[in-house]
Order: structure tokens, then sequence, then C-alpha cells
């Protein structure tokens, strides 16, 4: 049984860039499509596509590579898990990296980078960080 499903996602996507494959595939939902989005506009991944499989619907993410052959993403680390949430304030939303990464939340108007959500003026539940 699985508790978490978004850092299954994110666990599939981090072994996928160590191993240098140049997809991966996870069970979709909406919010881990959302999230797939979220990377995929800030450059992190190169596709991410919905395909259906014996009937269930999978994401299919496409790793964006260095013209070096490295990842571009560097770390992947989930911050709010189901035993502890972690709920920020607009004033709180915290710069990954000095502003290099990424922090993904999840918001009152959907799932949001953190210069989105200082954009839009809200504050949520911060999902993971992206660098």
């Amino acid at each position: 049984m699985m508790t978490d499903p978004l850092g299954d996602m994110l666990t599939r996507i981090r072994n996928a860039c160590v191993a240098g494959h140049p997809n991966t595939t996870c069970p979709s939902s909406r919010l881990k499509l959302a999230v797939a989005k979220a990377m995929k506009e800030e450059g992190f991944l190169e596709a991410v596509e919905v395909e259906t499989k014996e009937g269930r619907p999978l994401i299919r993410i496409s790793i964006r590579y260095r013209t070096n052959g490295d990842p571009m993403v560097d770390g992947l680390q989930r911050v709010s898990r189901p035993s502890r949430r972690v709920y920020v304030g607009l004033e709180e939303i915290p710069k990954v990296r000095n502003g290099l990464g990424v922090a993904i939340l999840s918001t009152s108007k959907g799932v949001l980078t953190d210069r989105a959500a200082r954009d839009a003026k809200v504050g949520g539940e911060v999902l993971c960080e992206v660098w």
C-alpha cells in the first residue's frame, strides 16, 4: 500500500536522473500531473504526457539533460509529507537555493511555483523543492 503517491513520483524522477534514463512513468493523478507540469514550465523536465496502458492512465515524464549529459534536476526534496504537513503564508514562502531552485506549493489557486504564488499573493502547502 502506497501512502505517499507524490513522493513516489519524485523518487521515480530522481532515480531516472541518476540512472540516466530518458523518461519514466508513474500512475496518474491530478496533483502529480500539476506538479510535473510545474517542473516542466520551470525547465527541469522535457515533456509531460498522459497515456493509457491496460486501461489505467499513466504519466510519461521525459527527463531533460544538459549538453554534457548531466540531468537538469540536481535534487528533489519532498517537504510536506503525509505525517507532517508544512503550510506557509505569503511572507514565509521559501527561496530554494537563493532563487536557483523552485518550491512547488498547493494553493487555493491551484498548484503553483514559489514565484507564481508570490505574484498571486497566496500561501499554501509546500509540496516539494526542486533544484
